[in-house]
């Protein structure tokens, strides 16, 4: 995994373990398809020789979202009238935060505006609020209520203010240990465990404050609390509010958020009515996305690839579901299915000469490369070729700047590090795990999608910003670390079964001789300490990202966590992917 950031040298340190790195194994396993290689005499890959060709097939399902069905989606949100509706309520959603005094009452406001979905009709007013009490200007604030510190801490450090962890010290007692009677104050030990997931390197007050409210909220389960309290306990013990994609959050805390006895009906009805208009505009950007993909027929003519547009559409509205980033939704769908389809083509369908063909390909980015291709090769680079140049030409047009370069280097970067994977299973050979890492960030995908991201969420685009893209930043190594990580725990399984390289579960396991449970728990933690660098990575890279493009970078780090909670949700087509497009996608909220 080759991650670098400041003084640290190599994957040992960068992924936790002690330097020197103690595993340096690699194993040569017995070649799984001989007979695909077949070359002509001149080295080059003929008709023939490909009609003799085994392929592998992954058995992949056809989608289960029909065309008609897709292009059928239509939302009564969409109209004027409800648009006026939203104006009003946001304003009197303003007046509350104006009438704000004391700082507790609006960093509670404030949270739920987060949680509810609707926080970014209000960025001027929170930004207020949270400056007046980052500067002190408040003189009511009680450091002895570990639920109004807590909620100050992870608000300010969420939007970038430099708060110290030893603001917790207060809460310790003379041996250095957080107070055993913190444990009652189940609100207060909820909040503390929420801020714990905001903690950088060695900030060792908040790992302690992870692991005693962790251990103490799970023994409040058992014991028996207040219902409604244990259902926010019991899903933030699932997963972390920080690590949680904010739309689907934002459907399950309006439900939450309904049952609450002193609730905002204000607040509740534009949480519900803005939802439903987002919705409706999502439907329309996916209506718009079917049809680009059953134009460009890649379904229908490459049917040993996954054809998940719905999916990687899903995706998108976890990058980014505010309205105005439309664009960026339909274009990244575009990546996302290129990136899919190309990703079959090297694990499942190429033999290993079509693939280095493709890869040499892409790396010159020249049609005439197309010749030596087969036709089913012919069709992915083409489509890769023509997306990208019309992205190239869009931004060029709009701002004068050419990105093509940058991003074709990022294609062809991800199609190498296809090609390391696709040696590896044809030579049955067995990384290491660090050298599996070291390849593995990469053939994710996550920089190719956040270098598009870039130019999508950039205005200007400058050079010096292409520049870092290109040289993979803290940012994106390590969302591309936490990627490849929660994909592996969600399909290594599958893929072993079919006979795929093996991830970094298997190469863990293989190594130290860890049991499978132990090398989960084991990439579990890895994704901890991916966050942590998460964390500091988003105020480092900070000056030189716009805050739209920091927030697409964390948010495909969360999508990756979604998305493989419950094993494949993006090839699988299971019933949790299922039940989120429905939500989020398809049904809106009733309104009362």
């Amino acid at each position: 995994m080759a991650i670098c950031y400041k003084n640290i040298k190599g994957m040992a340190l960068a992924l936790g373990f002690a330097a020197p790195y103690p595993f340096h194994t690699s194993t040569r396993l017995q070649s799984k398809s001989p007979a695909l290689q077949v070359k002509s005499i001149h080295g080059r890959v003929t008709d023939t020789n490909r009609s003799m060709a085994v392929r592998r097939s992954a058995n992949y399902q056809p989608p289960i979202w029909d065309y008609d069905y897709v292009q059928s989606l239509s939302s009564k949100y969409a109209g004027d009238m409800y648009a006026k509706q939203a104006a009003k309520l946001k304003e009197d959603v303003k007046i509350m935060l104006d009438k704000v005094v004391d700082p507790l009452d609006g960093l509670e406001l404030i949270d739920d505006l987060q949680r509810l979905g609707v926080f970014y009709h209000f960025e001027g007013e929170i930004k207020r609020v949270l400056e007046s009490i980052y500067n002190n200007k408040c003189d009511k604030w009680n450091n002895d209520d570990l639920h109004a510190t807590a909620l100050k801490f992870r608000l300010l450090r969420q939007h970038g203010y430099n708060i110290p962890q030893e603001v917790f010290n207060n809460f310790k007692d003379e041996t250095g240990n957080f107070k055993a009677c913190l444990c009652e104050d189940i609100k207060g030990m909820l909040y503390l465990y929420e801020a714990s997931y905001f903690s950088v390197d060695n900030e060792s007050i908040l790992e302690e404050a992870r692991d005693f409210t962790t251990k103490s909220l799970k023994q409040s389960l058992k014991k028996g609390i207040d219902q409604d309290l244990a259902i926010l306990v019991s899903h933030a013990l699932e997963l972390p509010l920080h690590w949680r994609v904010q739309r689907l959050e934002a459907r399950w805390f309006i439900d939450v958020y309904e049952r609450r006895p002193n609730l905002s009906p204000t607040l509740l009805q534009l949480a519900k009515l803005d939802f439903n208009m987002v919705q409706a505009t999502h439907q329309e950007d996916l209506k718009h996305m079917s049809r680009w993909w059953r134009q460009r027929g890649l379904g229908q003519k490459l049917s040993f690839a996954r054809d998940r547009l719905m999916e990687n559409f899903l995706w998108t509205v976890g990058l980014d579901f505010k309205p105005h980033f439309s664009r960026l939704r339909k274009e990244i769908t575009i990546v996302n299915s290129l990136v899919t389809i190309i990703d079959d083509v090297y694990d499942v369908y190429g033999t290993l000469d079509e693939l280095e063909l493709f890869t040499n390909a892409v790396e010159r980015w020249d049609l005439s490369e197309m010749e030596q291709l087969p036709a089913y090769m012919k069709i992915c680079f083409l489509a890769l070729f023509n997306s990208i140049n019309d992205m190239g030409y869009d931004t060029l047009k709009d701002q004068g700047v050419h990105i093509i370069p940058y991003l074709q280097k990022m294609w062809a970067d991800l199609c190498k590090s296809y090609l390391v994977e696709a040696k590896w299973y044809y030579t049955g050979y067995a990384p290491s795990f660090k050298e599996y890492m070291n390849n593995a960030w990469i053939s994710i995908s996550a920089s190719v999608v956040l270098a598009h991201a870039y130019v999508l969420c950039t205005n200007p685009i400058v050079k010096e910003g292409l520049e870092c893209v290109e040289k993979h930043p803290n940012l994106i190594r390590w969302t591309a670390t936490i990627l490849r990580l929660a994909d592996d725990l969600g399909t290594s399984t599958d893929e072993m079964e079919r006979g795929d390289i093996p991830k970094s579960v298997q190469c863990y396991m293989h190594e130290i001789g860890a049991s499978e449970e132990d090398a989960r728990e084991h990439m579990k933690y890895l994704i901890g300490e991916a966050w942590k660098k998460m964390n500091e990575a988003r105020v480092e890279d900070g000056s030189l990202f716009s805050r739209a493009f920091i927030g697409v970078a964390e948010n495909l780090a969360r999508m990756a966590q979604c998305m493989y909670q419950y094993e494949d949700g993006h090839g699988a087509q299971g019933g949790e992917t299922v039940d989120r497009v429905l939500s989020l996608l398809i049904n809106p909220i009733p309104l009362t």
